[in-house]
């Protein structure tokens, strides 16, 4: 795993991608917390990765103003203007479903918010475990599309095809039948603004 890692921060370099490795959760964690100032704005997407780190309740506590479309009781409408302010923010956080020893970064999103912070936000730091590294591009969709989103439809009781028997079926995962959760698909293959994009791999198993 260690030569993998090394080979994924080479190739990262070639495509102006930061990479950051850190041994467990709690100290990816800390390193988010020093990365953000404490006055940033940060937005986030929905991720399992992120709630095993704890750290978007520490960036609220310590006085980070969170676009956190997640809170408990927020409407619909208000949830979805969340999401579109925290793609603006000054740092966005977010994991990726798969991420290839090649250096691509694989991102699935339902709404478009995750697409549109990790592509366009003037900052962006996303955390993955080593459970996410695959061989190469292929495998990484792959991984997105039949293992990351069945059980994120599991987890959310979203009514798409997969939520019964948790296999992919997307060519007739379609409305109104079915409520789709992968409608939009984002490969970062590389990036133009140095430092913009920061990945943190972290040494455990973590999200889906």
């Amino acid at each position: 795993m260690e030569k993998k890692i090394e080979l994924l921060f080479r190739n990262w370099q070639k495509r102006n991608i930061s990479g950051i490795y850190c041994n467990n959760k709690e100290e990816a964690a800390n390193i988010i917390l020093e990365i953000i100032p404490q006055q940033a704005t940060v937005g986030i997407s929905g991720s399992v990765t992120l709630d095993q780190l704890e750290v978007v309740k520490q960036l609220e506590s310590r006085g980070n103003k969170v676009f956190n479309p997640y809170k408990p009781g927020l409407e619909r409408d208000e949830s979805l203007e969340i999401r579109r302010q925290g793609a603006q923010a000054n740092f966005y956080l977010a994991s990726a479903n798969a991420v290839s020893e090649n250096g691509e970064l694989v991102f699935f999103s339902g709404f478009g918010n995750r697409t549109a912070g990790v592509s366009n936000a003037k900052n962006v730091i996303i955390v993955c475990g080593v459970n996410k590294i695959t061989p190469n591009l292929e495998a990484a969709l792959k991984r997105a599309r039949e293992f990351a989103t069945p059980l994120n439809c599991k987890r959310l009781n979203w009514n798409s095809a997969c939520l019964a028997d948790g296999i992919c079926h997307n060519e007739s995962c379609l409305f109104p039948e079915y409520r789709r959760m992968c409608c939009q698909v984002l490969v970062l293959e590389a990036e133009t603004a140095s430092g913009r994009l920061k990945v943190i791999i972290v040494g455990e198993n973590l999200g889906y």
